[in-house]
């Protein structure tokens, strides 16, 4: 009877062993996973970092706006409610060794109605303020949003995005580049978008700087004289 006991308990034992045997091996296995994602997406950053850029593409002046689209189809565009927004990319720019604008430069040179003109399309009002600026390109980013419910926990959820598109003066697009968000319980749009671009800012700069290189400046259309 012992031996029939003894040998219950060592078969649960093993059991047992068994199991966290192959928890350990799952747990292992996401974590690698984690790890070489993780490193890819370092290696792809840096590798568009790299990218060389021309001394006089890094003299001119990019002017950063950003607006929010409103539940109504109309954008929300006062550069004061976007500060943490702004600083995510500035500064990344700015260390990257590129020309940037700050919110205060832009207030006191452009007016806020050329900024609504530019984010309903208005390209008379993109070249307007940015030759007023002295600015050679525009960055604009704009935060989009969709509300749904949740039907398995029964909460209101929000997906927010935000896109960036940069243009030289004349419009002609260069590059865009998107933070992908997922969704969360709230109202707070604003708060959500800055926790979206503080996160995945490093890629957003990455691509615009890479296409900015690559791109800006070639096959620009002559100046009337």
């Amino acid at each position: 009877m012992k031996t029939g006991i003894q040998l219950s308990v060592g078969l649960v034992a093993v059991c047992f062993a068994a199991a966290g045997f192959a928890q350990g091996f799952k747990f292992s296995q996401e974590d690698g996973a984690a790890k070489a994602k993780e490193q890819a997406r370092q290696q792809a950053i840096a590798e568009r970092l790299s990218t060389p850029c021309r001394d006089q593409l890094k003299d001119r002046k990019i002017m950063l706006i950003i607006g929010e689209q409103q539940a109504g189809g109309g954008i929300l565009a006062q550069q004061e409610n976007y500060g943490p927004h702004f600083q995510a990319i500035n500064q990344r720019l700015r260390a990257l060794g590129l020309k940037t604008y700050t919110p205060g430069e832009i207030k006191k040179q452009i007016a806020q109605a050329e900024i609504d003109a530019y984010f309903k399309g208005n390209p008379d009002a993109a070249l307007s303020a940015s030759r007023r600026l002295g600015a050679s390109f525009v960055l604009r980013g704009l935060i989009t949003s969709q509300a749904s419910v949740n039907l398995v926990i029964r909460v209101n959820e929000v997906t927010v995005n935000l896109g960036f598109s940069l243009a030289d003066a004349g419009g002609r697009m260069i590059s865009d580049a998107t933070a992908q968000g997922g969704s969360f319980a709230g109202s707070d749009i604003r708060s959500a978008a800055a926790r979206l671009i503080n996160e995945q800012a490093d890629e957003v700069v990455a691509k615009l700087y890479s296409d900015y290189c690559t791109k800006a400046g070639l096959a620009e259309p002559k100046r009337k004289k």
